[in-house]
């Protein structure tokens, strides 16, 4: 992966902030994704679906979930940049942190 792949797939808020927070979090379904981000289940879909064609996400099906975590094959430094990209802005990633943890107790049910 080239960095201009990297950054071009990241280029619009939605998927950015959706990679940062698996980033954080390890791993998420596409419900704590619909509430951190306040945006529909089809929307949210659409942006993972882009993140997975440009190998930065894998997805595993659970029930009639999917979760999301980062691709096992990205390299490194692509990981490392996602990693202080989340740790050093949280601001740009408080509101979606706050309600992510509190949906956690009642999405995906």
């Amino acid at each position: 992966m080239s960095p201009l792949t990297l950054f071009k797939c990241l280029a619009e808020d939605t998927r950015l902030k959706s990679m940062l927070l698996i980033r954080l979090k390890g791993e998420l379904c596409v419900c704590d994704l619909q509430a951190a981000l306040q945006l529909s289940q089809p929307k949210v879909s659409r942006h993972l679906a882009e993140l997975r064609k440009c190998q930065l996400l894998e997805d595993e099906r659970r029930g009639k979930w999917v979760y999301y975590r980062l691709h096992p094959l990205l390299p490194d430094w692509a990981t490392e940049v996602l990693g202080t990209a989340a740790e050093h802005n949280a601001e740009y990633l408080a509101d979606c942190l706050a309600r992510l943890t509190s949906a956690c107790d009642t999405t995906c049910e």
